[in-house]
C-alpha cells in the first residue's frame, strides 16, 4: 500500500494543481459515484473509494491543501500555520513541519514500523515479541547449552531515546482532526450517501501527534536494526519449550516498553510430522467406535467401518516414516490420539444408538436410548 509520499492527490482526482474548490468537488463526485461500494462491486472499489475520499478531504479544505502543497513542493514554510493559528515555522529547528511526510497516507494504514518515511502520529504501543526457532538434536536438548542468535528487530532510537521527538517532551493535539482522531467527508450530493467518517490520516486515529519528529526514526521512536542475543538453553529441554529474554524483542513506539525475545526449541526427533499426527488422530477417532460397539453388542455391525478407518490411519503412519522410540515423541503421539478420540466420541454414540434401535425391531420405540 502506497505511502503519502508516493501519492499525488491531484492525479487521483484527475484535476490540475490549480483546480478550483468547485472543480475538485465535481471531480470527486464523478469518481465517487462510480467507486462507491454500494454501486461498484469490484474487489478494489472500496479501497479506491477511500483513496479518492482521502484526496478530497485534503484538497477540499484550503488549510489542509496549503499544507499538502507545501510538503509536495519542498517549501519549508508555505502554509505552515496549524489549526490553532500558531505558526510552525522555526518552532523546532526551523524545518518544514510537513516535510516530515505529513502522513495523509493510506486510509487506515499505519506506517509506524517503517524507517523509510515519517509519521507524526503519537501512538505509544508496547513492542511485540520476536519469536525465533532454534533447532536442536535430542542430545543437545538433553544436555543444554548456549546459542548465539543474530536477528532483526526494532530497537529504541538512540537519537531521541525512543520518544520519537527530539526536543519536545510532550505530544500535541492533531491539527487536522483537532484531537478527535476522525475526519469527515460530505457525500450528501452523491445519491444521498451523507457524511463519510474516516480515520484521520495524520494522527492515525490517536488524536495526538509528535511535535518535532526525530530525523533518525521518523517520529516512531524506534529503528530497524540487527541485534545479537545469547540464549541459555536449560538441560532437559524439549520440543516446543519457550525461553524468554526480557526486553530483547521489538521496542515499543514513542517510549513504550519493549517486547521479549522468545526462543522456541525445536527438536525434530520429538516432533510428529503431519502424516504421523494425522495417522494417530484417525486411529484415535476410530477408538470410540470399537469401545462402544463392544460394550453395546453392536460390534459386528460396525466392524467393517472400524477396519477401514484403522487401515487409513495406519497408512498415514507408514507414509510418515513409522514409529519412533523417543519418549517425548510417544507423548505427542498419545496427545494426537486423544484429540482424535474426542472428535469421534459424539459420532460413535449416535451411530451405536442407531444400530441398537435397528436391532430391537420395529415394535419397540427407544427414542435414541439404550434399554
Amino acid at each position: 500500500m502506497a505511502s503519502m509520499n508516493d501519492k499525488d492527490y491531484y492525479a487521483i482526482l484527475g484535476v490540475e494543481k490549480d483546480a478550483s474548490t468547485e472543480g475538485i468537488r465535481k471531480a470527486f463526485q464523478q469518481k465517487a459515484r462510480k467507486l462507491h461500494p454500494d454501486v461498484n462491486k469490484a474487489p478494489d472499489a472500496e479501497e479506491k473509494f477511500k483513496e479518492v475520499s482521502e484526496a478530497y478531504a485534503v484538497l477540499s479544505d484550503p488549510e489542509k491543501r496549503s499544507r499538502y502543497d507545501a510538503m509536495r513542493s519542498g517549501s519549508p514554510f508555505a502554509g505552515a500555520t496549524g489549526s490553532t493559528g500558531s505558526p510552525y515555522a522555526g518552532g523546532y529547528g526551523g524545518g518544514d513541519p510537513f516535510g516530515w511526510g505529513f502522513p495523509f497516507g493510506s486510509y487506515g494504514y499505519s506506517r509506524r514500523g517503517s524507517t523509510g518515511g515519517r509519521s507524526r502520529s503519537y501512538n505509544p504501543r508496547v513492542g511485540a515479541d520476536v519469536v525465533f526457532d532454534v533447532t536442536l538434536d535430542a542430545s543437545t536438548a538433553e544436555k543444554g547449552g548456549k546459542r548465539g542468535v543474530t536477528y532483526q528487530r526494532y530497537a529504541a532510537c538512540e537519537v531521541c531515546h525512543g520518544k520519537g521527538s527530539v526536543q519536545a517532551e510532550h505530544s500535541e493535539t492533531c491539527p487536522t482532526c483537532h484531537g478527535t482522531g476522525r475526519i469527515s467527508v460530505d457525500l450528501t450530493g452523491l445519491f444521498g450517501f451523507g457524511v463519510m467518517d474516516m480515520e484521520c490520516p495524520e494522527c492515525e486515529g490517536t488524536g495526538r501527534v509528535v511535535a518535532d519528529p526525530c530525523d533518525a526514526c521518523g517520529g516512531s521512536g524506534r529503528v530497524l536494526t540487527a541485534s545479537e542475543v545469547v540464549v541459555n538453553i536449560p538441560a532437559g529441554s524439549h520440543d516446543g519449550d519457550l525461553i524468554r529474554v526480557k526486553g530483547m524483542g521489538n521496542a515499543g513506539t514513542n517510549g513504550s516498553a519493549a517486547g521479549d525475545f522468545v526462543c522456541r526449541v525445536v527438536v525434530p526427533e520429538e516432533r510428529l510430522n503431519r502424516y504421523q499426527a494425522t495417522g494417530f488422530q484417525i486411529l484415535g477417532f476410530d477408538l470410540p467406535f470399537l469401545v462402544f460397539g463392544a460394550v453395546s453388542g453392536t460390534l459386528s455391525g460396525l466392524l467393517a467401518f472400524i477396519i477401514v478407518i484403522a487401515a487409513v490411519g495406519i497408512a498415514f503412519l507408514v507414509r510418515g516414516g513409522g514409529l519412533k522410540s523417543n519418549s517425548r515423541w510417544w507423548r505427542n503421539a498419545l496427545a494426537s490420539l486423544g484429540n482424535g478420540a474426542t472428535s469421534g466420541l459424539i459420532l460413535a454414540l449416535l451411530m451405536v444408538s442407531m444400530f441398537s434401535c435397528t436391532a430391537a425391531g420395529p415394535g419397540v420405540r427407544y427414542y435414541g436410548f439404550l434399554w
